[in-house]
C-alpha cells in the first residue's frame, strides 16, 4: 500500500511549523485539507501559509479557486487524490495537513459520494426558506428525518444541513447512516493520522492572540477588500470564519468589537468541534503537546511511529 501522513488537529494548535518540519524529515509534499485556504484572495483571516513560509516544501491546494467558486467535499477529493498521484510519481510521500476531518476521512477510506447536481430545485427551496424563517428552522426539518445528523451538524452550518436534507430527499435514507457504512470501509493506504492538540486553556489563548494578529494584519481591510469586489456572504467563501462575522461590522450589523467577540467565541467552539471529530475517529495517534518538552521531542516520537509503520526506514 502507498505510504500517506495525516497530521490534522484543532484550529490553532500549532499544525503549520510541524508539518514543514515533519515534511522535511520524510520527503513529503504537503496537501492542504483547509476549507478555507482553497481561495485566493484570503489571505490573513484563513492564516494562510505564504509561499516564503514554506521553506521549499511544495504544498497543494492552496490559492487553486475563486472565493465565487463552491468547494466541498467532492471537489476536495479529486482535487487530493490528483496531487497524491503527483506526490507518487516523484517517489514522494503526501502529507495531507489541516483540520477539516471529513475533508481527510474522504480520501483516507476513499469515500464515495453520489453527486446530483442537476435538479437543484429542492436546495434553492431550502435555502429560500433559511433565508425567510432562519437557520434553526431548517435544522428542525433535520431534526425530524436524521436526528443523528442534527446532533453532529450545527445549525448555523446551513450548507452541511441543507446538504443532510438533500441526501435525505434523494435517497430517503439519513445521511447519517450512509456516513457510518462509509466509515466502517478500510483505508487503501499504509497511514499514520496524527491528531495534535494541547491544553484547552492554551488552545483558547492560542485562539484568541492570532484573531489579535489578524486584526493587526489587515483582516479588516482584507475584507474590505473583497466586499468592494462584489464577494458577498450569500458566498460559501465568505460564510468562513473571519468573514462573515467582519462583514457584519461592515454592514453595521455589529460594533468592531462585537464582531471580534463573536469570531473569538465561534472560532472556540469550532475548535471543540474539531476535537470532538477527530475523538470519534478510529485508528488515530493523538500527540498532546503539553506531554512533550518541545517541538523536536515531538517530532522524534512522530518519525518513530513512522518507522514502526513502515512508511518510513
Amino acid at each position: 500500500m502507498k505510504p500517506l501522513v495525516i497530521l490534522t488537529g484543532p484550529t490553532a494548535v500549532g499544525k503549520t511549523n510541524l508539518s514543514i518540519g515533519l515534511a522535511k524529515r520524510i520527503n513529503g509534499e504537503i496537501i492542504s485539507a483547509d476549507s478555507m485556504q482553497v481561495y485566493r484572495k484570503m489571505d490573513i483571516g484563513t492564516a494562510k501559509i505564504m509561499p516564503e513560509e514554506m521553506d521549499g516544501i511544495p504544498h497543494h491546494l492552496i490559492d487553486v479557486l475563486d472565493p465565487k467558486q463552491p468547494f466541498n467535499v467532492v471537489l476536495f477529493k479529486e482535487l487530493a487524490t490528483k496531487a497524491m498521484d503527483d506526490i507518487y510519481a516523484r517517489g514522494r510521500i503526501p502529507v495531507i495537513v489541516g483540520g477539516t476531518g471529513f475533508y481527510i476521512q474522504a480520501v483516507l477510506y476513499d469515500i464515495h459520494f453520489d453527486e446530483n447536481d442537476d435538479d437543484k430545485s429542492y436546495r434553492t427551496y431550502l435555502e429560500q426558506l433559511a433565508e425567510k424563517h432562519g437557520n434553526l428552522y431548517l435544522h428542525q426539518m433535520l431534526e425530524k428525518v436524521d436526528p443523528a445528523s442534527a446532533a453532529a451538524i450545527h445549525y448555523n452550518n446551513r450548507k452541511r444541513v441543507i446538504r443532510a436534507l438533500e441526501f435525505y430527499k434523494e435517497t430517503g435514507i439519513p445521511i447519517s447512516e450512509h456516513n457510518e457504512k462509509e466509515s466502517k470501509r478500510i483505508s487503501p493506504y499504509n497511514f499514520e493520522y496524527f491528531v495534535l492538540n494541547d491544553a484547552r486553556s492554551k488552545l483558547y489563548d492560542r485562539i484568541d492572540r492570532r484573531i489579535d494578529i489578524m486584526v493587526e494584519q489587515g483582516l479588516i481591510e482584507e475584507v474590505k477588500a473583497l466586499k468592494d469586489q462584489g464577494y458577498t456572504k450569500d458566498l460559501i467563501s465568505m460564510q468562513g470564519l473571519g468573514y462573515k462575522e467582519i462583514l457584519d461590522y461592515l454592514d453595521g450589523v455589529t460594533s468592531l468589537d462585537e464582531a471580534l467577540y463573536i469570531l473569538k467565541r465561534d472560532t472556540r467552539h469550532f475548535a471543540k468541534r474539531q476535537i470532538t471529530w477527530f475523538k470519534r475517529e478510529k485508528e488515530v495517534t493523538w500527540v498532546d503537546k503539553s506531554e512533550f518538552t518541545s517541538e523536536d521531542t515531538i517530532m522524534d516520537f512522530m518519525l518513530e511511529q513512522l518507522r514502526s509503520k513502515g512508511i518510513i526506514s
